[in-house]
């Protein structure tokens, strides 16, 4: 089984006038590989978060991004030698590798959730308490709203940034019908009402 571990929770605000967010950056330990979801933009943050868990960034096997949005990605400079992974695709230094379903040589399924971006994904990871989904920014909530997770309340939050409602609709309503529990790209990670 593999393990999730929420490094740092996901924050959006403003301050003086200025967006200030960084993402919910997860730790997967998924078949001996250590998978990091969403470095975020906060460096000291996100640096201060793997040390908590006697970790540095190079002990980071792969780099796996929801989607392209600065708040998720900017921290992927600390990883250049990494393998870096999106919904479908692995940058290893200059190489571009395809791949498919499942992030190579683990469990941890990705599963295509386009919305608040074209090419948003998510990832599925079976653990003892079920099934958790990193959701990335399919869920998410500015620090100044209320975190509603019950099912109506999950299908009707407004997302200001999505660039089609219709299917990001139905990504969310793709992610419910499989999760336990979600972990939301900006916010608290949730148990998924039955």
């Amino acid at each position: 089984m593999s393990e999730v571990t929420v490094l740092i929770e996901g924050y959006a605000r403003e301050k003086n006038g200025t967006e200030v967010a960084s993402s919910t950056s997860v730790l997967i330990k998924d078949s001996g590989l250590k998978i990091l979801v969403d470095p975020g933009s906060n460096k000291k943050l996100l640096v201060k978060a793997l040390e908590r868990k006697g970790l540095q960034p190079n002990d980071i096997d792969i780099v796996f991004l929801s989607h392209y949005h600065l708040d998720h990605i900017l921290n992927i400079r600390l990883f250049p030698d990494k393998d870096i992974l999106d919904g479908n695709t692995i940058s290893r230094n200059d190489q571009i590798i395809d791949f498919e379903g499942k992030i190579p040589n683990t469990t941890i399924e990705v599963i295509p959730t386009p919305g608040h971006a074209s090419e948003h994904c998510s990832l599925a990871i079976k653990t003892e308490k079920g099934t958790v989904v990193v959701a990335g920014d399919v869920f998410w909530w500015a620090d100044n709203e209320t975190q509603k997770t019950d099912s109506k309340s999950l299908l009707e939050h407004k997302d200001p940034y999505e660039k089609d409602h219709a299917q990001l609709l139905a990504s969310r309503k793709k992610l419910l019908k499989i999760a336990d529990f979600i972990i939301s790209g900006h916010g608290k990670m949730f148990k998924v009402e039955k």
